[in-house]
């Protein structure tokens, strides 16, 4: 099917403002040191979280699918552009980042963690995200990708929490270098492949990428399984995801892997980038791209009943629920893309929610072993309230995002692949939630462990950064889940053009998607 890109220009460069507010800010922080320094990171954060809001504000929803806004474009060299714009699609992931990059300040401005370098490098990665986020040039999304692989690489060997981190440090590059690599083979052969057509002159932009005619099969295997894999790594998804339990268990304790798994880049890059431009190759592979995925969740809910660190316990509950958002990509129809990017929106903020309270654990009893952990309600309510609320958003309980997005993934991938492997995914998802439910019942409920390890902690009453941090990840996770229509909204354009590429799956199994 031929796809033609509208594009609507901005009347002033918002994208690019997004770009450039956290970018200027994170290179003035990375000298500055002080209070100056956090209230600046603050006030950035800030203004960016509100950039976003008025983005969201004046984008027009019902725009149709394959419209672009607030466009900016103009040439840098050759085939490399700079050509920002945005749909309903970008718009949710911009919101979330914007969310989980002031959150990040927040946690580190409260409680004074880390110094000033932190607060440079999440701002830097901030910006990193907006023009991934953002940007309709598939070259320079991959020039981002390597400085966000740099950027958080360089957090975990700063601020790890294990007294040797070399060796994870090294298994997480070789991954992410891996994947850097792979993505831009990827983007070589599109522009290599649009040169081939086009006597000769390269583009690696998306409006022209997705009108490539008569793509050779074996060229359009070879890309799609070059930005898979590349981009299977970084979401993490089985089973690409062996960086990500040690990564969790010595690096850093939260702005790092909040960073990594609570903004959802490699999701949003294959429903940009990946399915309109090689629809062919992703419903050739649709099968065993989804048996992966059925196997990756019961494997990593497997391997969670032997956890005995709520950060390795954390890790695999991503897998596991990683495969569910995989099986509702590939399931290739409208409602389905509903449910996964409900749910990866709704795992994204559960996740950082989880990776929020985790840290503020750590920095009250400096470790994450569940035997050495206990009675925590008493000292930390709110805390133990928001660990239990996003544990339950993880499960997809009613009042989370996640309960749409599973009910929409379930109805779908039902109808395509049958009700026995439906059910069993929906199993393996609750059996590893279950296990984040029953590190909750042991860390705030269970009983405290021997004085010996309790007279280390600090009981003092909760502070002001725990009370703000874990109050507003519970009204963000409920009143999306309780209010998620202007959400479905946001996306229904860009999911229903995404969806009339594969029309003998979509007459077949399409559905109304209704809030």
């Amino acid at each position: 099917m031929e796809i033609n890109i509208t594009t609507l220009s901005s009347p002033w460069p918002l994208l690019t403002t997004l770009q450039l507010v956290p970018l200027l800010a994170g290179l003035l922080l990375s000298r500055w040191r002080g209070n100056k320094a956090f209230v600046l990171a603050l006030i950035v954060t800030t203004l960016e979280f509100a950039l976003a809001i008025y983005l969201y504000l004046h984008f027009d929803a019902h725009q149709p699918a394959w419209t672009m806004q607030f466009v900016e474009q103009f040439t840098i060299w050759k085939a490399l552009q700079y050509h920002v714009g945005v749909d309903g699609l970008s718009v949710l992931f911009i919101l979330i980042t914007a969310l989980i990059s002031f959150l990040g300040v927040v946690f580190i401005v409260l409680r004074r963690l880390h110094g000033t370098s932190m607060l440079a490098l999440i701002v830097l990665c901030e910006a990193v995200l907006m023009s991934q986020f953002v940007t309709l040039d598939l070259l320079w999304f991959w020039f981002m990708t390597g400085w966000e692989i740099l950027f958080t690489a360089y957090m975990t060997k700063r601020w790890a929490t294990f007294h040797d981190v070399t060796p994870t440090l090294i298994r997480y590059l070789q991954f992410m270098g891996t994947a850097f690599v792979l993505i831009g083979l990827g983007v070589l052969l599109m522009g290599w492949s649009y040169a081939d057509q086009h006597n000769g002159q390269w583009s690696f932009d998306l409006t022209d990428l997705v009108a490539l005619q008569d793509l050779n099969s074996t060229l359009g295997t070879l890309i799609f399984f070059a930005w898979f894999y590349g981009l299977a790594i970084r979401i993490p998804a089985f089973p690409f995801h062996g960086w990500l339990a040690e990564f969790m268990l010595h690096g850093n304790v939260t702005n790092a892997p909040m960073i990594l798994l609570g903004v959802k880049v490699g999701i949003y890059a294959l429903l940009r980038f990946v399915f309109p431009i090689v629809p062919e190759a992703v419903s050739e592979w649709q099968t065993a791209v989804v048996g992966f995925a059925f196997v990756g969740v019961f494997y990593a809910a497997i391997l969670a009943i032997g956890q005995r660190t709520l950060r390795e316990l954390l890790a695999f509950a991503v897998i596991s629920h990683t495969g569910l958002v995989t099986i509702g990509l590939f399931t290739l129809n409208e409602e389905a893309f509903h449910g996964a990017v409900l749910l990866a929106l709704n795992f994204g903020l559960a996740i950082s929610a989880l990776l929020l309270m985790t840290g503020l654990l750590w920095q009250r009893t400096r470790t994450t072993r569940l035997n050495k952990l206990g009675g925590l309600l008493d000292y930390l309510p709110m805390v133990g309230a928001a660990f239990l609320i996003a544990g339950l958003a993880i499960v997809g309980m009613p009042g989370t995002p996640g309960f749409d997005g599973v009910h929409f993934i379930l109805a779908a991938a039902i109808r395509t692949f049958g009700a026995p492997l439906t059910i069993a995914a929906a199993l393996g998802n609750i059996i590893a939630a279950g296990f984040l439910l029953r590190a909750f019942q042991r860390t705030f409920l269970g009983s405290m462990p021997d004085a010996t390890l309790t007279q280390k902690w600090d009981t003092q009453p909760p502070l002001l950064a725990e009370k703000i941090l874990a109050s507003t990840m519970i009204i963000t996770i409920l009143g999306i889940g309780f209010y998620s229509n202007p959400w479905l909204t946001l996306i229904e354009q860009p999911l229903q053009g995404i969806s009339t590429l594969f029309p003998d799956i979509h007459a077949t199994h399409n559905a109304e998607v209704t809030p």
